[in-house]
């Protein structure tokens, strides 16, 4: 398959998760004390938004891309 192709259907598929799933959380764990063998940690968490106008721009270069394949190969 040509490289064109395959990055405009990753691209179009990573838009489409970003409208899929427009929130995601990390975690981070870290060491706040540590007493010999007693160890006080905390968890932070972190939101994370994705803006609609990102995941359908990114979809809309995915689709650029893969009719600029399907051109090429014409």
């Amino acid at each position: 398959m040509d490289r064109l192709l395959t990055g405009g259907v990753v691209l179009v598929l990573l838009g489409l998760l970003g409208f899929a799933i427009p929130v995601f959380t990390t975690h981070k764990t870290e060491d706040v004390a540590r007493v010999g063998d007693l160890k006080i940690q905390t968890t932070e968490n972190t939101r994370h938004d994705i803006p609609p106008l990102l995941s359908g721009g990114v979809m809309l270069v995915g689709v650029v891309l893969i009719a600029a394949s399907l051109y090429r190969k014409r």
